[in-house]
C-alpha cells in the first residue's frame, strides 16, 4: 500500500480539527469512524500498513490510502516525531487543567449525559451544577427537534448558545459524542477548539468510555 506523503517512524494523532469532527456528530462516516479509532487507542500508532488495514475493516489498500490522503488534506490528522501515550490519571486530576485552555471567557465545564458536571474550570460549584443540568435539558431538546433543524432547515451543528444583540455567543454548549455517550462542553466567550488541549480531552474521554479493541 502506498501511503500519502508520510515518513516511516512517525506517529499519528488527530489534529484539534480532526478531534472535533470525530465527536461533533453521531453521523457515521468512514472518516469519522477512522478518527474515532485513532482516538480510542492508548498510544499513537506508527505508520504501518497492517494497522491501517485493520483499522479500516479490511478495505482495499487503495481505499485505505485514499482515506488517509483525504484526512491529511483536510488537516484532520497530524504526524508526530515521538510517540504519545494517553494519560491514565484520574479524570478529576487532569480535566480541569485541560478545560482551562479551551475558552477565553474564563469558564469551561464538562457535563455527563445525566446533567452532572465531571470537571469545571472558572465556575463556582453551584453555578457548574446548574449549567450542567441546563446542558442536559438543551441537548435533549435538540434531539427532539433534530429533524426540523437538520433536515428542514439544514442546520447540521448541534451546539447551542446564548447570543447577545450583536450575534455573539456569550455562553455555548457543544455535544461531544463519545461511544454511546453524549457529553456536553459548556464554555463562556470564544471557544478554542483549535487548542491541543481539545485533542487530549477527547482522547482521554474516548479511552475511558469507548476504548479500542484493535491491538497495536
Amino acid at each position: 500500500m502506498n501511503l500519502p506523503p508520510h515518513r516511516e517512524g512517525r506517529y499519528w494523532l488527530p489534529t484539534p480539527e480532526g478531534a472535533y469532527h470525530a465527536v461533533a456528530s453521531v453521523e457515521d462516516t468512514l472518516e469519522r469512524r477512522f478518527l474515532r479509532r485513532l482516538l480510542s487507542l492508548t498510544e499513537t500508532p506508527e505508520t504501518a500498513d497492517d494497522f491501517w488495514e485493520e483499522c479500516c475493516e479490511g478495505d482495499s489498500p487503495e481505499a485505505v490510502s485514499a482515506l488517509l490522503e483525504r484526512l491529511w488534506r483536510r488537516g484532520w490528522v497530524q504526524e508526530l516525531a515521538e510517540p504519545r501515550t494517553v494519560t491514565d490519571r484520574p479524570l478529576e486530576e487532569v480535566l480541569p487543567g485541560l478545560l482551562a485552555g479551551l475558552s477565553d471567557g474564563g469558564g469551561t465545564l464538562l457535563a455527563d449525559p445525566q446533567g452532572f458536571y465531571i470537571a469545571s474550570s472558572g465556575f463556582p460549584h453551584q453555578t457548574a451544577e446548574e449549567l450542567a443540568a441546563l446542558s442536559a435539558d438543551l441537548l435533549s431538546l435538540h434531539q427532539r427537534h433534530r429533524r426540523l433543524l437538520a433536515d428542514r432547515l439544514g442546520l447540521e451543528t448541534q451546539a447551542w448558545g446564548m447570543i447577545d444583540a450583536g450575534g455573539h455567543s456569550r455562553l455555548g454548549i457543544w455535544p461531544l459524542h463519545i461511544g454511546r455517550h453524549c457529553f456536553a462542553l459548556v464554555m463562556t466567550g470564544i471557544p478554542h477548539f483549535n487548542h491541543p488541549h481539545f485533542v487530549d480531552l477527547v482522547w482521554i474521554l474516548t479511552n475511558r468510555y469507548a476504548p479500542s479493541s484493535i491491538p497495536l
